[in-house]
């Protein structure tokens, strides 16, 4: 049996070895806090478009950028009216969208800075194959037109977003180009209003047998996996181009932001192989890309028509971001 002696002195060294794992323990966490790499390690949560979420492109952008970085991306999927939202209630730390009034008036509100244009691609105007109404290739306000003039004799459906998103206020941009209101239309009754995202509204109308706006990359998507059988009637025509962003949160506006994060993803998504993703994605099932990237061409003007497309939609104060919404050192321009 030990001694009284023996057991005192097992307990004592007990006790010092307790005492040194703690100090242990709290120099690793020291120097954890004192050497660890802001940037690293941390969530950056996005708030962005169903457009860009439903297609699957974010999440090769994500497994890419998170094999380089020890960055944890999350996602908030909504339409864009929501999305902003949920940045400017503080629950993002930056923004994918493609509705160039509603961002140019979240910057101007002191919401967001760093804006960097990645993407475009087309809207199209998808309904029956059999068009019965027969716009097919028709400019689309004049497509538009003759919608209405059929919805009103009851030979056509119009199916709406109807949730604020950069394709409904897309839509609603080509209705008062065709010289009519949404908000009048939408008590017609051949005009529904799906109040969902880009997928639920392409099963509806393709239920309802109609016609909707929807963007290039979620109708292939759906039409390839065979969700529907709408086809894309018209297709043509500047007023159907599609432009998406990348805002960061003004940490100004909420301090809590991580703008140095959101930085380095925008950086990522317009360096060469984020660009690179972008402009391949889809290529293999769809056979032709999804979205299609931007930044090499807003540099390098390589085609001036769609440059000047995207200047006349996209710009505004003539730049993708004007110098005073940029923060020092980020390095995008």
């Amino acid at each position: 049996m030990l001694s009284k002696h023996d057991i005192t002195k097992i307990q004592s060294l007990a006790i010092v070895i307790i005492i040194v794992v703690a100090i242990a323990i709290s120099a690793i966490a020291i120097w954890q806090t004192q050497n660890w790499h802001p940037n690293l390690a941390t969530v950056l949560v996005v708030s962005t478009t169903t457009s860009l979420y439903d297609t699957g492109l974010l999440d090769v952008i994500e497994d890419q950028f998170e094999s380089k970085y020890n960055i944890d991306l999350q996602f908030i999927s909504a339409g864009t009216g929501l999305a902003i939202q949920h940045a400017q209630r503080g629950d993002a730390d930056m923004i994918l969208v493609h509705a160039p009034s509603d961002e140019i008036a979240f910057m101007k509100s002191g919401y967001g800075v760093d804006r960097k244009i990645i993407a475009y691609n087309f809207f199209a105007i998808v309904g029956p194959k059999e068009d019965p109404v027969g716009i097919r290739d028709m400019a689309p306000t004049e497509a538009l037109k003759k919608l209405v003039s059929s919805g009103r004799a009851g030979k056509a459906t119009w199916v709406s977003r109807g949730d604020d998103s950069g394709t409904h206020a897309k839509e609603k941009g080509l209705w008062l180009a065709a010289g009519f209101d949404a908000s009048k239309l939408r008590d017609e009754s051949w005009y529904l209003e799906a109040g969902s995202g880009m997928g639920k509204t392409l099963l509806l109308t393709n239920e309802k047998r109609g016609y909707t706006l929807a963007d290039m990359g979620t109708y292939l998507k759906y039409f390839a996996d065979r969700h529907i059988d709408l086809e894309a009637v018209v297709t043509e025509g500047k007023e159907l181009l599609n432009v998406y962003s990348a805002i960061a949160v003004n940490s100004k506006s909420n301090p809590k932001a991580n703008l140095d994060n959101a930085i380095i993803f925008i950086k990522y998504l317009a360096s060469d192989e984020g660009q690179k993703i972008i402009g391949e994605f889809g290529v293999n099932k769809y056979q032709r890309p999804l979205f299609y990237p931007s930044v090499n061409l807003l540099k390098t003007r390589s085609d001036l028509k769609l440059y000047s497309w995207i200047e006349e939609f996209a710009f505004f104060e003539g730049s993708e971001c004007p110098q005073s919404y940029r923060t020092s050192g980020s390095g995008l321009y």
